[in-house]
């Protein structure tokens, strides 16, 4: 799939997805479904126009643009979003991007789907343009409930990852660069891969999790069960910030500084406090088992 900024995009014709797609979810696939293009923001649009309201989101702009280059799509095309784009009227979006400079000649969108300057663009008035057919798509709903970024946000927020994944379509993933920890998880025998979480983006409540992960190793990523921590390490008091210690079931190397993908398949317990280093490892290896036997 090509990735292209808009400034850099030539007109051709075009089946266009619009929107912000954060996690890629159920509701998002359908809205992209038959599009050849897709169009998107980064940031998020109401990281410029209300910074103190902003989400955290659920993908970064490149596991964003994985999920859509693994449905299919030809192109995914990026608007770099700030004040003055924030400006622009809805008809000068239409007139300007969505048909001069990408000569769209079909359009999808969510239902509610708003845009332009203070929002007040719709699907009214994208079907009211001669330029274009437009599809509008009614919300998903799954089991009763409708799919939406916010909803999923709060899912993983509080460790419902099997509801949160089935609203994604896919594993909720954690993504970043293996840092340097206490390398107390080695002298246990659970030496870990640690993550800091991006303050951007949302992570799943404190606990243990049944995960995959994923180094990449001569250029294909390979993927290892991973009994995952979140939190702080009450047992030890470190008194550091949040962290994600992932220990690679089978998994011999060197990860620092490399880039890690943790898939989140089950969350198995909370963050617990043990009275002795010798409890800590025996549940330790009893969540082990459980990831060996979810994540295998």
């Amino acid at each position: 799939m090509q990735v292209n900024w808009l400034p850099d995009v030539r007109s051709r014709p075009r089946h266009v997805a619009v929107g912000e797609f954060d996690g890629v979810h159920l509701g998002h696939r359908e809205v992209m479904r038959g599009a050849d293009t897709v169009l998107t923001f980064e940031p998020h649009p109401q990281t410029v126009v209300s910074p103190d309201t902003a989400p955290k989101l659920i993908t970064s702009l490149e596991a964003k643009a994985d999920l859509i280059a693994g449905l299919g799509v030809r192109e995914l095309v990026v608007i770099p979003f700030d004040g003055a784009f924030a400006s622009r009227s809805p008809q000068d979006f239409i007139d300007h991007v969505l048909v001069e400079q990408l000569g769209a000649e079909r359009i999808s969108v969510g239902e509610n789907f708003r845009f332009g300057h203070r929002a007040k663009g719709d699907v009214a008035l994208l079907r009211a343009q001669d330029a274009f057919e437009t599809r509008a798509v009614e919300l998903v709903e799954l089991d009763g409930e409708i799919v939406s970024s916010t909803h999923i946000r709060g899912l993983i927020e509080g460790g419902v990852m099997d509801r949160a994944n089935a609203c994604l379509g896919s594993p909720f993933q954690l993504r970043g660069a293996v840092a340097h920890g206490d390398k107390r998880g080695r002298r246990l025998g659970f030496p870990t891969a640690n993550l800091v979480p991006d303050p951007a983006l949302v992570y799943p409540a404190h606990g243990v999790y049944a995960c995959r992960a994923a180094v990449e190793l001569d250029g294909e990523w390979r993927w290892w069960p991973a009994a995952t921590s979140i939190g702080v390490r009450p047992t030890f008091v470190t008194g550091r910030g949040v962290l994600v210690e992932a220990f690679l079931l089978g998994f011999e190397g060197d990860l620092y500084g490399r880039e890690l993908r943790l898939a989140f398949l089950e969350r198995l317990r909370g963050e617990l406090r043990f009275e002795s280093v010798d409890e800590l490892v025996a549940q330790m290896e009893r969540d082990v088992e459980d990831t060996r036997r979810i994540a295998a």
